[in-house]
């Protein structure tokens, strides 16, 4: 098998695989600040992945920072009765900064699929 082959196989495994995260992952976030910028970020990562911008490697990196912030919220929400603190919020505030500004990158580096 060529090398392009492999690529073209592993782009349409990852595909497969990121593809269904990206739909559950919005369904499960509060309707919170914090749950819709999650669904804002998940909606950009899906664009990227449909519009060819994303590559599938670079679509399961930034999956995988979502899924991190995405159980960090719970496991905060759940030893704090459902909410989560100031300063939790300031941390998951900063995450989905880094993690915004990684979409962007990502989605503007002239890579393609």
């Amino acid at each position: 098998m060529n090398k392009q082959m492999k690529q073209l196989f592993l782009g349409a495994a990852l595909a497969a695989f990121t593809l269904p995260v990206v739909a559950q992952t919005a369904t499960q976030t509060p309707n919170t600040e914090v749950g819709r910028r999650a669904d804002r970020q998940q909606a950009r990562i899906a664009q990227g992945v449909k519009s060819g911008q994303l590559t599938p490697g670079e679509t399961a990196h930034l999956e995988h920072r979502e899924a991190k912030v995405n159980r960090e919220v719970a496991r905060d929400r759940a030893a704090n009765g459902g909410k989560l603190t100031p300063a939790e919020k300031a941390k998951v505030n900063r995450q989905d900064n880094k993690t915004s500004r990684q979409i962007y990158r990502d989605k503007h580096n002239a890579r393609v699929q």
